[in-house]
């Protein structure tokens, strides 16, 4: 069977995936090596399912530091035109 909008419809729920672990407090990294194959063959999986990304994810040291970054207003990354 066909299925349309295989990959946006994954990476939409990649991205809730991992805001719904931030906002539980966990750590995540995204790794998308190319080709994705060998993950494939590695957890014996069929030919039919292509993996996507892999997520580690846990709890970051007490003492990792984050960078403060802050978002952009608005009127920096949109333009508004009356029609």
């Amino acid at each position: 069977m066909k299925t349309y909008y295989a990959a946006e419809s994954v990476g939409i729920a990649v991205g809730l995936l991992i805001a719904a672990l931030h906002r539980a407090g966990l750590s995540t990294l995204t790794h998308t090596p190319a080709p994705m194959a060998f993950l494939r063959e590695l957890c014996g999986r069929p030919a039919t399912e292509r993996p996507y990304v892999i997520l580690p994810v846990g709890y970051a040291a007490p003492d990792c530091t984050v960078p403060d970054l802050a978002r952009k207003r608005i009127d920096e990354i949109a333009e508004f035109v009356e029609a």
